[in-house]
């Protein structure tokens, strides 16, 4: 995964505009704040998901430690 919970929307959505959407989908808001802070811990696993389906990344596509 290239996005993760720690990464506040407004950087995401800065790299991949495409995001914004997802975003909205959801009711997060653009800002500095960590989606992990702003989302639910239910929900925020199924929007992880989304947005990194969005920018074309899975677990797949990572390797470990980086």
């Amino acid at each position: 995964m290239v996005i993760q919970s720690n990464m506040p929307p407004k950087a995401i959505v800065e790299v991949w505009s495409n995001t914004e959407e997802v975003f909205k989908k959801y009711d997060v808001p653009i800002n500095d704040k960590m989606m992990e802070v702003l989302v639910e811990a239910d929900v925020l696993t199924r929007l992880l998901v989304e947005l990194n389906a969005a920018v074309g990344s899975s677990t797949a596509t990572c390797i470990e430690g980086g």
